[in-house]
């Protein structure tokens, strides 16, 4: 296995545009490149593009009618059919969509195959981990769902266990709808209650279909207004466990940067601090139990330059064994091409001051009138048994 980290780059992954006035704005991805290249991070790995997923590479996930439905509106998007999720307020159609869609999928489906080859120890393609997209219809955003084709392509590979672990804001709903079925693939979620948050899907109770996948999904639901410590209590009372059982053979994280208390369209409080420590830990967790196999991609994320650029850089220069110093200075040739991009005044370090982040471990026991511990414990109660674990 190479020592090295892949980063999967092509410029023209930021051509996934929904227009002006959708939140996903490309300049994230754009930015968050020029930041890693600012630190000299494109030095410390494997910068490579991968070619766009073909028709039989998408077939692994997504319905053939999809994907002619897709390429249609691709073609025309006056055109869109709405009834596959196309044309709508959260997935507008635009020329090129199938293309640019595409071509995410083909950077997470090659970054799988370097790791799962042993040509890289680590993998990050961060414009990937769309991962609300379902076998016939675009979602949340999500048109294909890279993620999902990443973990297939692996099994197509020879792999018989798959742990995926979802630390967006929103459930990770189309890689766990992919595999429901499936006891080779566990997919662990983490985020903001259903209750309050798209996709309205995630409780405790969703853990994979009866028989063969029963226990292979596992839904943590937030409280709204989680903060740093009670999102790594969360995390290190579910996610170390289940990887203890189940001895993935590779491990697949989706890092979306929209927990951040700044982001614009959820509400947990989240510091980029914490999201960093969740970035350590999954590095730890693939090293422990993955042989070191470990594909890390982007997700969800709209502060778009005070914390994507700065979350992704950091989860770069984790998976390089780079790590980037949260104390230091951001240099002022990023914050230049911030203002000259974005009209904004870009932050001026690689922390939230709070670094490094505390948090109440889950064998120090819990508090029953506790709404986090609440959330923990429902999970717990719900997964583990299924799998053979104590609550």
């Amino acid at each position: 296995m190479s020592g090295r980290a892949l980063l999967m780059w092509d410029e023209a992954v930021t051509q996934y545009d929904f227009g002006s006035e959708h939140p996903m704005d490309p300049v994230r991805l754009a930015l968050t490149m020029s930041l890693v290249r600012a630190y000299g991070l494109d030095r410390a790995v494997d910068v490579a593009a991968a070619k766009p997923a073909g028709d039989s590479t998408l077939r692994l996930v997504h319905r053939e009618d999809y994907v002619t439905a897709v390429r249609a509106a691709s073609a025309d998007p006056r055109h869109a059919d709405q009834s596959y999720g196309l044309g709508t307020v959260d997935d507008p159609a635009f020329a090129g969509m199938h293309e640019a869609s595409a071509l995410i999928a083909g950077q997470s489906v090659g970054a799988a195959e370097a790791v799962w080859r042993g040509e890289a120890a680590h993998a990050v393609n961060f414009a990937g981990g769309l991962h609300h997209a379902m076998p016939g219809a675009a979602s949340g955003f999500c048109i294909y769902n890279d993620a999902s084709l990443a973990i297939a392509r692996l099994l197509e590979l020879g792999a018989e266990r798959v742990a995926y672990v979802d630390v967006d804001v929103h459930h990770g709903d189309g890689v766990q709808a992919a595999f429901w079925e499936d006891p080779r693939v566990l997919t662990v979620s983490l985020h903001e209650h259903p209750r309050t948050l798209f996709p309205q899907t995630g409780w405790p109770e969703e853990t994979g279909a009866a028989g063969p996948g029963e226990g292979g999904a596992v839904n943590v639901a937030l409280p709204a207004g989680t903060g740093d410590a009670g999102w790594l209590r969360a995390f290190h009372a579910v996610v170390p466990e289940l990887l203890a059982d189940f001895r993935p053979q590779v491990l697949v994280t989706q890092h979306g940067a929209d927990t951040h208390f700044e982001d614009p369209l959820a509400h947990l409080a989240v510091s980029l601090d914490a999201q960093r420590a969740v970035q350590e830990a999954c590095h730890e967790l693939a090293h422990e139990y993955a042989e070191g196999r470990w594909l890390a991609l982007g997700g969800g994320g709209y502060a778009v330059v005070d914390v994507v650029p700065r979350s992704w850089t950091h989860l770069v220069g984790i998976a390089a064994h780079a790590p980037v110093d949260p104390e230091s200075v951001i240099p002022s040739s990023w914050r230049d091409e911030v203002y000259a991009r974005t009209r904004q005044l870009g932050p001026g370090r690689m922390t939230d001051g709070l670094w490094p982040v505390g948090f109440r471990d889950w064998s120090e026991g819990y508090d029953p009138a506790d709404r986090l511990d609440q959330a923990v414990l429902a999970t717990r109660k719900a997964a583990f048994p299924l799998r053979g674990m104590l609550a």
